[in-house]
C-alpha cells in the first residue's frame, strides 16, 4: 500500500505533517491477523493467552544520529485490567515507609486510580537492592511509573536491569487521574542510533478490528509528527504478534528515495574551502566518508523455518487479496 507525506511550506522548506495510510489495507492486515491469532489460539494450544499483543513496526530510511523515546497516546487502552503496574513515590516527611506507602495508596483512591502497587524510594534502595530482588520486582511487574520528584535517584538503584525508564507522573497534579490514565493506555517508541527499525505494541487480540486500526492511525501519526529527522523519514510499516509474520500497511513511494539522493548530493555545510589543492582534496574525501556512512541501510529477508512456511504463506494472501 502506497502512500505520501503531505507537506507545507514554511521558511522556504518543507516540513512533514502526516503520513496518510491506506485505510482499506489497514482494516485488510488486522483481519488477517485477528483470524491467524484465532487459529494459532484454538489450534496449538488452549493455554495460549487471548491477549496477545499486537505491534506496529517501522523501518527507517536513515539511521537516526541520536536515540530518542517517543511517547503515543491512544484512543484505546491496550492494557487489561490484569497488567501489574508499579509506582515508585517520594518518602513523604516525617513518616515511615509504610505510612507513606498507605498515604499514596489512599490519594488514588481518592482520585478513583486502583490496582497500583505502591513502593516509597526508601524500600526501594533498601529491599530491592540485591541483584536477585532486582530481577524478581522486574518480572513482577508490566508496567513501572515514577513520582516525578525522585526520576533522577531512579537509575541509581534499578541499574541496567530496567533497560525502559520508568515513566514519570506529577502525583500533585489536579488531574491525577486523567494522567495516570493516559501514562498506562498509551504506548512508548524506543528509536535508537544503532538500527533503522523500531517497534511499539500498540493493541492486543481482544481489541475490535477498528479499535485496532484507530490505535495504529494515531500511532502512525504521532510518530511522524515527533522524530527528530529531516526529509523522508518511515520507508515501510508493518504490524505483527508475537507469534506472527509482519503484515505490510504501508510502503512509501519511490519519490521519497530520489528526495534523499539530492540530500546526499549536497555537500556538508562549513566544508568547502578554497585555499589550496591540498584542502580541497581534504574536503571531498570528507565529503566521500559522510556519504558512505550515511548509506542507507538495506532490508536483509528474514528466513523462517519450514514448518511455518503455509501458514505464514496464506496469511500474507489473506492481507493483500
Amino acid at each position: 500500500a502506497h502512500a505520501r507525506y503531505y507537506t507545507r511550506e514554511a521558511g522556504g522548506m518543507a516540513e512533514k505533517t502526516e503520513l496518510l495510510l491506506d485505510r482499506s489495507q489497514v482494516k485488510k492486515a488486522v483481519q488477517a491477523l485477528q483470524a491467524f491469532l484465532k487459529t494459532k489460539g484454538t489450534g496449538e494450544s488452549l493455554f495460549l493467552d487471548e491477549t496477545q499483543k499486537i505491534s506496529i513496526l517501522f523501518t527507517l530510511w536513515k539511521i537516526p544520529k541520536e536515540p530518542q523515546t517517543i511517547r503515543i497516546p491512544l484512543p484505546h487502552g491496550q492494557r487489561s485490567d490484569t497488567d501489574e503496574i508499579c509506582l515508585f513515590t517520594r518518602d513523604e516527611p516525617s513518616m515511615t515507609s509504610e505510612q507513606t506507602q498507605r498515604f499514596y495508596k489512599k490519594l488514588l483512591q481518592e482520585r478513583g486510580v486502583r490496582n497500583i502497587e505502591i513502593i516509597p524510594y526508601k524500600v526501594l534502595k533498601t529491599e530491592y537492592k540485591p541483584y536477585q530482588a532486582k530481577r524478581r520486582l522486574l518480572e513482577n511487574f508490566d508496567l513501572f511509573i515514577s513520582d516525578d520528584r525522585v526520576r533522577r535517584l531512579l537509575p541509581t538503584h534499578l541499574g541496567k536491569h530496567f533497560y525502559l525508564k520508568p515513566l514519570c507522573v506529577n502525583l500533585t497534579s489536579k488531574h491525577l487521574a486523567r494522567d495516570i490514565e493516559r501514562i498506562i493506555q498509551g504506548t512508548s517508541l524506543k528509536v535508537t542510533n544503532k538500527g533503522c527499525c523500531c517497534m511499539a505494541h500498540v493493541a492486543h487480540s481482544g481489541m475490535t478490528a477498528d479499535e485496532v486500526m484507530e490505535n495504529i492511525e494515531a500511532a502512525v501519526q504521532t510518530v511522524v509528527a515527533k522524530l527528530r529527522m529531516k526529509g523522508p523519514v518511515i520507508k515501510l510499516i508493518h504490524i505483527k504478534s508475537q507469534s506472527s509474520v509482519a503484515l505490510p500497511i504501508y510502503n512509501s513511494d519511490l519519490g521519497s528515495l530520489r528526495v534523499l539522493d539530492v540530500e546526499y548530493a549536497q555537500p556538508p555545510k562549513g566544508k568547502v574551502s578554497t585555499k589550496g589543492k591540498g584542502k580541497e582534496k581534504k574536503v571531498k574525501e570528507n565529503k566521500a566518508a559522510d556519504e558512505e556512512e550515511e548509506e542507507i541501510p538495506q532490508l536483509v529477508p528474514i528466513e523462517t523455518p519450514i514448518k511455518k512456511a503455509k501458514l505464514e504463506v496464506s496469511l500474507i494472501h489473506s492481507c493483500w487479496s
